[in-house]
Parts: C-alpha cells; structure tokens; sequence
C-alpha cells in the first residue's frame, strides 16, 4: 500500500472527511461542511521524522507511518493498558521495536491516547486495519458532535 492508496481510501469511503497538509504530514480528518479550521483527525500519514517523533526512523528512504487515533478501551484490548504520557521529545514506555515495518504497534508518541501505528502495512495488514479506521471514523464523529453542542 502506498500513502496515496490509503489516503484515497479513507476519501472514497469515510463521508464528510476533507484531507489536510500539516505539520509535515498529511491527515484525513471529520469536518462536515468543513465547520471547524481542520476538523477531527481520523488517522495521520507521517513520512519523516520530526523534532518530537524521531522512534520510528521515518528517515529511511520509502518508509512512511500510518497513525490512527481509536478509541482507548480497544487500544487497551490489543496491547494490555494505555501508557502514561511521556515527556516531551520523548516515547512512550512500552515494549515494542517502534522501527518494525508492517505490524500493528502503538503509537511511540500517542499511544496514552489511544493511537496505534503501522509502518509500510501491506494489503493484508491493510485490510486489516479497515475495522479500526473505522472505529477511529466513528470516534471523530463523536467528538465533532461534542465540540458543535
């Protein structure tokens, strides 16, 4: 799968999604009628590293993250419990080779709310994902209803 793939996916199938350029990535985000500035981030494509976020070697050539922001009782189903927010420039306390191509991993960052990553995922690991993108879809959707009351 490539960044694009993914991206057109997401614009083809999730409605009222607008994609948006920012902070160096590129991000699908909730945002009917584009009402707020960007809307409710859905899932990010981060294809470098940044000042805060160096965990995942975004700087190899063709290698790119995808970032999805479930909710935090599904993260804690896949990996055990959600970690406590690390200090800034630094990753979450948690196990796992952030570098590994293809395999669902929290998020080095963000994991401490709920965000899951996938480096590089192939078809197969995409389609596995589609239950996930989802949920982070219905999530958005929440929290844009919460912010227009």
């Amino acid at each position: 799968m490539t960044p694009d793939e993914i991206l057109k996916y997401c614009l083809k199938n999730l409605d009222d999604t607008v994609l948006v350029n920012s902070w160096g990535e590129r991000g699908i985000y909730y945002n009917p009628g584009n009402k707020l500035k960007r809307g409710v981030y859905i899932l990010t494509i981060k294809e470098k590293d940044g000042d805060n976020d160096k965990s995942s070697n975004l700087n190899r050539k063709d290698i790119y993250r995808l970032n999805l922001g479930i909710r935090k009782p599904t993260f804690s189903k896949i990996f055990g419990s959600i970690p406590q927010r690390p200090s800034k420039g630094c990753v979450v306390n948690m196990d796992y080779d952030f570098t590994s191509r293809n395999e669902i991993l929290p998020h080095p960052v963000y994991a401490w709310m709920g965000w899951i990553c996938v480096l590089n995922p192939s078809e197969s690991r995409f389609e596995e994902l589609k239950p996930f993108i989802q949920e982070a879809y219905e999530y958005a959707k929440e929290k844009y209803a919460k912010r227009q009351i």
